[in-house]
C-alpha cells in the first residue's frame, strides 16, 4: 500500500530525516538536488524520500491506509523505537473502546477503571502514565493534554477520536526529539486524520451489554477542495450493576485543499458525553458479598465532559524550504464524580468528590525545514516555534449523590507556554548521519483562588539538548544511538500553594514548575529476513526528585527520584501478500533511586508488556484478526509485598466484505472470558461498620467478560 497524495493527511519529516539513505540498497549514493523536493512518508518507517511517480491509495476498512512496507525505505527514523502506524493497521485490530486504538503503539498498555468517558489510563516504558502525564498525545496537531487539569496534570481524553478516520499515527518514544516538549518523556502519539475517504461509510453496530454504535463518514469535493464530515453515536450500559448508559455524540467537519507539502486543511470537531461509573471497589467488598464483582460502592458515581474545537493546518514548499504552520482553538469541560474510598474521611456522608475542568485553549506551532549543502556534505536545519495559551476555571467539592456539600478549592489559572526548538541532521556519508537540537521552553502562569494565600504568579525555563546518530546501512539495518534532556510541567496551583486549603493554615511546600528529565537509547532496525521488519531498543530515563500536586486532594505530596532501564523488542512479518503476523515485548526495571525504608519499587509501573497477533485478507473475501495483550503484574507498594494480578486477554474478529461494499464483521472480546483486572490499586478505605482508620485493601476495576458485536457497514 502507498501513501494517499491528497492533502495534509501525511506528516512532515521527522528529526533526523533527510534524502538520502536507503536500507534496500546499501551502499547507494544519493540522488543529487538542485531544489528541495517534497517527502512523504510509510508506514512504521517514516522517511524523507525522493519523489517517485504517485501509487494509488489503497483502501481497508473503508479508510485511506499506508502499508508498513511499501515504497522505499529511505532513512529510517531517527530512534530504532520511532515509527508511524497506518490507520488500517489500527482499524485492523478489535478493540473494546476507542482509546484501546492507541494500543497500536508498541508497549503502550490502555485500561479504563471509571466509565466510558474518563480519560484512559496509560502504561508505557515502565510508567503507571495515569491519565497522560509524559505521553504527549495530539489529534491533528492539537494538544490532547491538559496542564492543571482539575482531574490531574497531564490529563489526556481521547475519547472524541474516531478511529475510522485515522490516516496515520507517528509515534516517538523518550525526550530525543526538538519537536517534542511538556509531557513527552516516555513518549509522543501524533495522531492525524484523513483528509478524503476513498468511499463514503455508513456503519451499525450493536453487542453485549446494550452496546450500540453509528457511524457515518463521507467526502466529497467542494470548489478546489475536499470537504469530509463524519458523526458518531454510542451508547453502552456494560455488564455492571449500576448500568453505564453512555451518551455520546461525535462529529468531524473538514475541508482541505491542495497536498501534504502544498495546501492547507479547515477543520471543526464536537464531542459530548455522559455516563456512570463503576468505580474500582475494594476486594474486601467483593470477597464478603457486599456487592458483586460488577458491582459499585456508591451508584452515583460519573461524569460529563464536552470538547469543541477549531483548528487549521497549511503548509508550503519553496526553493527555500518547506514551512508548516497550524493553529487551534479548543473549548472542553468536564465535570467528575468519584468515590475511591467510601467512608474513610467523612463517616455520615461518605467521600464523594467533584472535580471539575472548564478551559479554552489557543495554540500556534509554527516550523521551517531548510535542505542544503555545507562543505559539501548534506544537511537539513529545522526550526520551530510552539506557543499555548489555557484559561482554565478549575474546582474541587465535596459531594453527596452528586450534590454539592462544600467547596475545598476553586481557581481560575491562566497558564502559557513558548517553545523555541531547532535541529540540524548531518548526512557525513553512506553510512554515518548525526542529528544534534535544542529545545528551550519558557510557562508562566497565574492563579487566582479562593484562598488568597493560594493566589500568585510563576515562570520558569528550561533548556533541553539533544542528540542522535545512526548508522549504516549495512545488509538492510541500520544502529541508533540517542541521548537527551526533556521536561514535564507540574499543575501551576501546586507551584503557588502556602496552605491546606480545606483548613487554610497548615503548611503546604510548593512543587518546581517544570522537572528535569534525562534519557538514552541504543537501537537496532532490520529488514535483513524478507518479509520482516525487527527492532529492538534498550533505554534508561530518570526523573528528579519533585513534588506532585494531587488533583484528587487539592495539595501536594513528596515524589521521588527514579530511574527506569529497559529492552523493547518489536517484529512485524508479512508471512503472505494477505496476511500478517507481529509481536512486541518490553521490559521495564523501574525504581525510586533514593534510600527510603519503605522501599524502591515504583507502584503501579509494569516491568513485563506484550502484544502480539495476526490480520488476514483483502479488498474483498474473508478478512479477521486474533489478538492477545499481556499485561505483568505491578509492584502497588514500594517494598513490592503486595502485587496485582498480571492479565492475558484475547480479542477476535472475523468478516466477510462483499463485491458490492457491504462489510459483515464479528468481534469477540475477552474471546476466553478471563475473570481478571483492569487496574488495581493498594490504599487504605473504609466501609460502613468498619473502624474509623479504614484498611488498607486491593482495589480493582474487572476487565468486561466475554462480549461479541456485529456490525454491518457499507461503503458507497
Amino acid at each position: 500500500m502507498a501513501p494517499p497524495a491528497d492533502a495534509q493527511s501525511v506528516a512532515a519529516a521527522k528529526p533526523g530525516e533527510l534524502p538520502a539513505v536507503t536500507v534496500d540498497s546499501p551502499g547507494a549514493r544519493p540522488n543529487k538536488r538542485t531544489k528541495p523536493q517534497r517527502r512523504e512518508q510509510t508506514a512504521r518507517n517514516p522517511s524523507a524520500v525522493q519523489p517517485s511517480a504517485p501509487v494509488p491509495p489503497q483502501v481497508s476498512g473503508g479508510v485511506t491506509s499506508v502499508s508498513a512496507t511499501a515504497g522505499p525505505a529511505y532513512l529510517q527514523p531517527a530512534a530504532a523505537s520511532a515509527m508511524t502506524i497506518s490507520g488500517a493497521e489500527v482499524n485492523a485490530r478489535p478493540f473494546s473502546r476507542a482509546g484501546e486504538a492507541l494500543e497500536a503503539v508498541p508497549g503502550l498498555i490502555v485500561t479504563q477503571h471509571s466509565g466510558e468517558g474518563k480519560a484512559n489510563q496509560y502504561f508505557l516504558r515502565g510508567f503507571n502514565l495515569d491519565h497522560g502525564t509524559d505521553l504527549a498525545i495530539s489529534v491533528d496537531g492539537m494538544p490532547v493534554n491538559m496542564p492543571t487539569h482539575g482531574h490531574g496534570q497531564g490529563y489526556a481524553d481521547i475519547n472524541f477520536l474516531i478511529p475510522e478516520l485515522v490516516q496515520s499515527v507517528n509515534v516517538h518514544k523518550g525526550p530525543y526529539f526538538a519537536d517534542q516538549g511538556d509531557f513527552a518523556s516516555a513518549g509522543a502519539v501524533a495522531i492525524d486524520y484523513v483528509n478524503r475517504l476513498p468511499k463514503n461509510i455508513a456503519e451499525l453496530t450493536f453487542g453485549s451489554f446494550g452496546y450500540r454504535r453509528t457511524l457515518a463518514a463521507g467526502s466529497t469535493s467542494v470548489g478546489a477542495g475536499t470537504l469530509l464530515t463524519a458523526f458518531e453515536g454510542v451508547g453502552y450500559s456494560g455488564p455492571w450493576d449500576v448500568p453505564d448508559n453512555v451518551r455520546k455524540l461525535n462529529g468531524v467537519l473538514r475541508y482541505s485543499q491542495g497536498s501534504a507539502t502544498d495546501g492547507f486543511t479547515l477543520s471543526a470537531m464536537a464531542y459530548s458525553n455522559g455516563w456512570n461509573s463503576t468505580d474500582q471497589v475494594a476486594q474486601r467488598a467483593i470477597d464478603q458479598g457486599v456487592i458483586s464483582r460488577f458491582g459499585t460502592l456508591d451508584p452515583t458515581d460519573g461524569g460529563v465532559s464536552s470538547r469543541f474545537s477549531l483548528s487549521s493546518n497549511w503548509a508550503q514548499s519553496s526553493e527555500y524550504g518547506q514551512s508548516k504552520i497550524s493553529a487551534y482553538a479548543i473549548n472542553s469541560s468536564l465535570r467528575l464524580y468519584n468515590n475511591f474510598t467510601y467512608f474513610l474521611d467523612d463517616p455520615v456522608n461518605g467521600d464523594q468528590f467533584s472535580q471539575m475542568d472548564r478551559r479554552t485553549v489557543y495554540g500556534l506551532n509554527a516550523s521551517h525545514a531548510l535542505d542544503m549543502r555545507v562543505a559539501g556534505v548534506e544537511t537539513q536545519t529545522r526550526v520551530g516555534l510552539q506557543t499555548r495559551g489555557d484559561d482554565i476555571r478549575v474546582g474541587l467539592l465535596k459531594t453527596f449523590r452528586r450534590e454539592t456539600l462544600s467547596t475545598v478549592r476553586e481557581d481560575s489559572v491562566s497558564e502559557g507556554n513558548v517553545g523555541l526548538w531547532a535541529d540540524t541532521t548531518a548526512r557525513w556519508t553512506d553510512w554515518l548521519r548525526t542529528t544534534v537540537g535544542i529545545r528551550e521552553d519558557y510557562f508562566a502562569g497565574r492563579v487566582i483562588g479562593d484562598t488568597p494565600e493560594n493566589s500568585g504568579n510563576a515562570q520558569a525555563s528550561m533548556t533541553s539538548p539533544k542528540a542522535g546518530i545512526v548508522l549504516g546501512p549495512w545488509y538492510r539495518t541500520e544502529l541508533y544511538g540517542n541521548a537527551s534532556y526533556g521536561l514535564h510541567s507540574n499543575d501551576i496551583r501546586g507551584v503557588t500553594i502556602t496552605v491546606d486549603p480545606i483548613d487554610k493554615v497548615t503548611p503546604q511546600d510548593r512543587v518546581p514548575l517544570l522537572v528535569r528529565s534525562k534519557g538514552a537509547e541504543l537501537g537496532i532496525r532490520t529488514k535483513a529476513v524478507e518479509g520482516l521488519t525487527s527492532s529492538f531498543a534498550v533505554f534508561v530515563l530518570d526523573f528528579d526528585s519533585e513534588l506532585l500536586f494531587v488533583g484528587d486532594a487539592g495539595t501536594t505530596e513528596p515524589s521521588r527520584p527514579s530511574q527506569r532501564v529497559g529492552v523493547e523488542w518489536t517484529n512485524q512479518y508479512q508471512l503472505l501478500p494477505w496476511m500478517r503476523l507481529d509481536l512486541d515485548v518490553a521490559y521495564t526495571r523501574a525504581r525510586f533511586t533514593d534510600f527510603d525504608p519503605a522501599g524502591d519499587f515504583i507502584p503501579g509501573a509494569p516491568a513485563w508488556v506484550a502484544a502480539g497477533g495476526m490480520t488476514f485478507g483483502g479488498d474483498s473475501g474473508w478478512f479477521g484478526a486474533l489478538r492477545a495483550r499481556y499485561f505483568g503484574p505491578r509492584p502497588l507498594i514500594e517494598d513490592d509485598s503486595v502485587r496485582s494480578q498480571a492479565s492475558l486477554i484475547f480479542n477476535a474478529r472475523a468478516g466477510y466484505k462483499f463485491d458490492n461494499g457491504l462489510r459483515l464483521q464479528l468481534d469477540v472480546l475477552n474471546l476466553f472470558n478471563a475473570r481478571t483486572n483492569q487496574i488495581e490499586y493498594y490504599y487504605l478505605s473504609r466501609l460502613p461498620g468498619e473502624p474509623i482508620g479504614g484498611m488498607a485493601d486491593r482495589h480493582v476495576h474487572p476487565a468486561e467478560p466475554l462480549a461479541v458485536r456485529l456490525t454491518l457497514a457499507g461503503r458507497f
